[in-house]
C-alpha cells in the first residue's frame, strides 16, 4: 500500500510540472506572436531569453535537488551497508561547504573516526546551526514573493514568479541541509508549489469587499486610491504566507527523513510556523512599502497644491 502511494504522488507531481509547463508555453507563444509583428529578431531574442531563465530558475533547481542524496535512503537501507557511510559523508562535506560553521562543529564534520560519530555530530550541528539558517532562508524568500506580486498586477506573471521563487527556496533549502527529502515528500512539495502558484494567480480577483467588512469599505472609499492599494498589499501578504508554509513543510520533511525530529502532523505544524515567521516578513517589508507609497501620495498632492495655484 505504501509503495502504491508513493507511485501516485510521484504520477500526481509529474502530471502538475507537466501542467506547469504547457500553462508557461502557452504564455510564452502569446508573448512571443505579439513580439513577431514588431520584429522577427525581437522574437528570437525574447525566445532565447525565456530559454535561459527557464534553464536557471527551474530546469537547474530541479536537477541540483534530484541528485543530492537523500538520509531517507540511508535509514531505510541496511545500516551496515558501505553506501549508508558514504551517503552520511557526503551529506557532511556539503554542510561544511554551504554552511557558516565554526571551527568545532566543521571539525566534528570532518575529522570523525566512525558512522555513529559523524551522525551524532550531524544531528547537533542540524538543531545548533543549520535550522537557524533555513529560517533565514524562508524569511528572504517570502519577501521577494510578496513585493513582486504586490508590485505585479498580472495574473500570470504572479503565478510564474511564485512557482520559480518557491522552488529556488527549496533548492536553497536542501543545499543548506547537504541532502533532499525522500522522493514521496519531494513530490509531495512540488504539487504545494504548483497549487500555491495556481492560488498566486486567482488571487489577482480577489475584492477587499470579499475580505474586510462594509464598514471597513466605506471609510476606505473616502481616501483616493487606496482601495487597489490595499487589494495589491494583501495579494502580496497572502502569497507571502503560503511561501512561508512551504518553506516549514520542507523543513520538516528534511528533518523527518533525517531522524532529527519525530513525525508530527506536518501541514498543521508548518501553517502554525508560518503564521509565527509572516510578522518578521512583513516587518521586513513595510520598510521597502511606505517608501513608495508615501512618495506616491506626496507627488499627488503637490499636483493637486499646483492645480489650485494655477486656478
Amino acid at each position: 500500500m505504501e509503495k502504491k502511494t508513493k507511485y501516485i504522488w510521484y504520477s500526481i507531481a509529474i502530471c502538475s510540472l507537466i501542467l506547469f509547463f504547457l500553462i508557461l508555453l502557452s504564455s510564452v507563444i502569446d508573448v512571443g506572436e505579439k513580439l513577431r509583428n514588431i520584429s522577427v529578431v525581437l522574437e528570437i531574442l525574447f525566445y532565447v531569453l525565456v530559454v535561459a531563465i527557464v534553464f536557471l530558475g527551474i530546469v537547474n533547481p530541479i536537477r541540483i535537488i534530484v541528485s543530492s542524496p537523500s538520509l531517507k535512503i540511508a535509514t531505510s537501507l541496511d545500516q551496515n551497508d558501505p553506501k549508508v557511510y558514504q551517503i552520511y559523508k557526503q551529506v557532511a562535506k556539503n554542510i561544511v561547504k554551504n554552511n557558516d560553521l565554526n571551527e568545532e562543529q566543521t571539525k566534528a564534520l570532518t575529522t570523525y573516526k566512525s558512522k555513529e560519530e559523524l551522525l551524532i555530530s550531524l544531528q547537533i550541528v542540524f538543531q545548533d546551526t543549520v535550522k537557524k539558517q533555513l529560517n533565514g532562508i524562508i524569511i528572504k524568500n517570502a519577501k521577494v514573493v510578496m513585493i513582486s506580486t504586490a508590485i505585479c498586477q498580472s495574473a500570470r506573471f504572479d503565478m510564474l514568479t511564485v512557482f520559480t521563487v518557491n522552488l529556488q527556496m527549496v533548492k536553497q533549502l536542501v543545499i543548506k541541509c547537504g541532502f533532499r527529502p525522500s522522493m514521496k515528500n519531494l513530490s509531495k512539495l512540488t504539487v504545494n508549489v504548483f497549487s500555491t502558484a495556481l492560488i498566486a494567480e486567482g488571487l489577482e480577483n480577489m475584492r477587499l469587499e470579499d475580505v474586510l467588512p462594509n464598514s471597513t469599505m466605506q471609510v476606505l472609499g473616502e481616501i483616493p486610491f487606496i482601495k487597489p492599494l490595499l487589494s495589491s498589499v494583501l495579494q502580496g501578504i497572502a502569497n507571502a504566507l503560503m511561501t512561508i508554509r512551504i518553506g516549514c513543510v520542507c523543513r520538516r520533511y528534511l528533518f523527518s527523513d533525517g531522524s532529527v525530529v519525530t513525525k508530527e502532523d506536518i501541514r498543521k505544524q508548518a501553517l502554525k510556523e508560518a503564521v509565527k515567521l509572516l510578522p518578521l516578513v512583513l516587518a521586513d517589508t513595510i520598510t521597502f512599502f511606505p517608501k513608495k507609497i508615501v512618495k506616491f501620495f506626496t507627488s499627488k498632492k503637490k499636483d493637486d497644491e499646483g492645480d489650485l495655484n494655477l486656478a
